[in-house]
This record gives C-alpha cells, structure tokens and sequence, in this order.
C-alpha cells in the first residue's frame, strides 16, 4: 500500500491529476491520456532533494555564470549542429530511426570527447552487453582508457555509477530502456520514460556535466515516449538518412544554445561515420545536365550552403485522379506550385503524374526552392533541357510573382565556386547583391516570364 501511495496518474493533454486510472480525464474530456507517474509530494527526499542544493531567489545581474564554455565534442559536423560543442550542463536528445547509426555516432562523439579533454565519459548501454559495445569500439577504432561502458537499466544504479565515476560526459543508449523501481509499470512506458529523463537530467545539471540520450522514433518518425521528453532536454538532434544509403544528415529541432537552421553531413563507411566538410560536390556527384527535368537549387541550411538537385518527372497518367509523389520536399507547397504553373504559366498538369524528389535523401522545406522545384517540373512536362552551370533561387508566389530569398549572396559564391556560371533569380531591387566573376544573373518578375525565357511555355 505504501507504493500504491506514491503513484498518481495525470493526463498528457491538460495535467489533470487523479489518485487512480480513469478512461476519460475528468479535466479534458480525453480519452485514454491519464498515464502514471510518482507523486513527487510523496517521494522521499533523498530521491529528489539530494540532487540539488537549496537554493534562494537572487537577483540575476548577481548570478555567478560558468566559469567553463562550450566543450567541443571532437566532431567537427556534430559541433556545428550543436552550435560550436556542448554546454556544461545540458542535456541533448538524439533520435532516430533504428539502424540509422546513434549508437555508432555517441560512441565515436564519446571516445574523441575523452581523448580530447584527457576526462572519463561514461558510456551507459541498455540494449547491448559491454562486450557487444566493444566489438563495435574495436571497428570504430574508440578503444580508449577514459571511456568506461556499464551496461545497465536501473535507475538508481546509474546515477550511483555517475555519482562514484564523476564523468564529463555521459550518455544513455537508450532512455527507453531504462526504469525505475518506484514505478511498477514496463521499461519504455510514458511514466518510466518521464521519470527517469528527469533523474537523470537533473543529476546532469547538478553535477555540470553534459549528457546525451539517445531516444527511438515511432513509426510516423517521431520521437517516441511521451511528448514532455522534448521540453525537458536543451537539445533535440534528429538522425536522418536511409538505412541503405551512405549518407546521413544531422538536424536540431530544439536548440536552447544555438541555431536550429545548421545541418550536419555524414557518410556511413565499415570504418564508421565520416564527416563530410564539402557535401555539395557529394549531392552533385552524379548530376547529368543532358536531361530534362534536373535543376540545381542552392539550398540555405543554417550558415552553410548546399547545392542540391531537384528531379521532376511528368508523364500522363492512366487514373482518373493523377498521382503525385514528392520526396524531400513539402507536401502542401508543391501543390501550391503545381496549381501556380497552371494557373498562373499555362502548363496544363491536371491530367498528368508529377514526381518530385530532391537527391540524396536531403529535405529541403524552405521557399527559396520554390523556383528551382517549378522549372524541374516545366522542363519535364516540356522534354526541353535546362541550361547547363545554371542555379534557380527565388520564391513563387500565388500570383506567379518571384520573390527574393535570404542569403542570396552566400548561394551565389557557393554555386559560382563549384563551377557554375549563371543564376536565375528574382528581379533584385535595392540589394546588395554583387554577382561573382564571370557570373552571369538572369533576373526575372514572374514565373511565366522566367519559363518564356527558356522556351518552357508556348
């Protein structure tokens, strides 16, 4: 009964609390949100109070910062999407889909993070015995004596092992796996999830030490677990990339200490993750300008620049109701930029299939594609080939009108150092916008302009 005493259940969608399980939260109305968790009120100090010491209101110009700055991780991709290394003290959520490489990412981030700092990281594993993170160790080549593995899931164990080692880092593969005795529900339960993210964190902050958790995804690629895990890290990076291609990019949907624009790049070899510093020359590998439907779209991620290709595909289709496919692209503004091309161009795409796809596995969902995306789609509908050494940059918009986009300059020097020559882009008034040597811009109104430029409308 004295554990009983200890549970309360809340709901996920309005916080209502109540002393047992109830099907429709009284609160909300909602059905089947009240999940369980320990009534703080009741925890014994010891579980909660020994972490941080007591502490009083002061006025914030008196607050002490930290003397220590951002400590960088050894990975130079990594540190970018985390805005220049980790903070003492944060925690950061990895996620991604299974097989995707976080284990292979943390262990390597953890055994350059200890050499480089010369300080233990503790490299705690549920999913895998010590001699399993070994063998992987040994590949990776992140065999070193500062990196301690434990392979464990207790709760309580795990912040003893983190008390008695006081690392520098720790990371957590995964936090699904982890429990709590106080809870009697499953490992990978919403309370057991929540319960032991917040131990752990708060043992985290308390002590300095930065630490990662590496999280599953569900099958509509979120994260998994309750919704809450996500307001409680500093940091969320999402780990995407298909499993049986070689690269694989790194994002930051939250971050408190930096940009969450800035993308990483890596690709996948026997050795492990390798970081790859010039990725527009990788996305452009295979890029055949003698084809129809290929544009090239300087694409903005955060303070770096990459070129990527956009495909299109039109062919007529035998259904009443034309499929569209889009990979790596918003859904819903490619339909707005279909229905603009009819509209507002004259190209007539109701009756045919259109297939989009931006290579290389990148997501590309800002506006400044939006022209390069259209001209993709004119050429292929058109079998007219686009010049070659040519970039598209500019937003459409509903009345066919081409708007200018940020960080025009950087695309321009970046496209111009890869070897292309000329820039389709918006009419630039007042911009201090300065084409590079031998480059040529060609500056349009509208989109029904641009195409007639390039004999992609009658």
């Amino acid at each position: 009964m004295a554990k009983k005493t200890k549970l309360v259940f809340a709901c996920r969608e309005c916080g209502y609390n109540s002393p047992k399980w109830l099907g429709k939260c009284p609160g909300c109305g909602a059905w089947n949100t009240l999940v369980e968790e320990l009534d703080t009120s009741k925890v014994r100090p010891s579980r909660r109070a020994a972490l941080n010491e007591p502490t009083r209101p002061q006025r914030i110009a008196d607050v002490k910062p930290l003397q220590a700055s951002r400590i960088p991780t050894g990975i130079g991709e990594l540190d970018r999407v985390l805005g220049g290394g980790f903070v003492p003290g944060s925690a950061v959520l990895l996620a991604g889909d299974p097989g995707i490489g976080k284990s292979t990412l943390v262990l390597q981030a953890a055994a350059r993070f200890a050499a480089s700092t010369g300080k233990a990281v503790l490299y705690v594993t549920g999913e895998e015995s010590a001699e399993q993170v070994k063998l992987r160790a040994e590949r990776l080549g992140c065999l070193g004596n500062e990196l301690f593995v434990v392979a464990e899931t207790m709760l309580d164990a795990i912040r003893n092992h983190i008390k008695e080692l006081e690392p520098a880092l720790c990371i957590i593969d995964s936090v699904q796996t982890l429990y709590d005795s106080e809870l009697p529900s499953a490992p990978g339960s919403v309370g057991q999830v929540r319960e032991c993210a917040a131990g752990i964190i708060m043992q985290a902050k308390s002590l300095h030490m930065p630490v990662i958790l590496v999280g599953h995804v569900t099958k509509e690629g979120t994260v998994a677990g309750p919704r809450t895990l996500e307001h409680m890290v500093d940091t969320v990076l999402n780990f995407e990339g298909e499993k049986f291609q070689a690269y694989r990019l790194l994002r930051a949907s939250k971050n408190r200490f930096g940009s969450t624009g800035e993308l990483g790049v890596f690709e996948m070899r026997q050795e492990g993750l390798v970081e790859v510093e010039n990725a527009s020359r990788v996305f452009l590998d295979e890029y055949d300008n003698s084809r129809s439907g290929c544009a090239i779209l300087p694409a903005a991620e955060g303070t770096r620049v990459l070129l990527v290709e956009v495909q299109a595909l039109v062919s007529p289709s035998p259904l009443s109701s034309p499929r569209r496919r889009f990979t790596g692209l918003d859904q819903n503004r490619a339909h707005m930029l279909l229905a603009v091309l009819e509209r507002r161009a004259g190209l007539r795409l109701s009756q045919l299939e259109v297939y989009l796809n931006i290579v290389g596995g990148v997501t590309v969902d800002e506006p400044g594609a939006d022209l390069a995306t259209c001209f993709a789609i004119a050429s292929s509908a058109q079998e007219v080939k686009l010049p070659p050494a040519t970039v598209f940059i500019g937003e459409v918009g509903l009345a066919g009108e081409v708007r200018s986009v940020t960080q025009m300059q950087q695309r321009l020097d970046e496209a111009s150092k890869l070897g292309f020559q000329q820039a389709v882009v918006p009419r630039l008034r007042g911009e201090n916008v300065r084409a590079p040597h031998d480059f040529r811009l060609i500056q349009i109104n509208n989109l029904r302009e641009g195409l007639e430029k390039f004999y992609l409308v009658g």
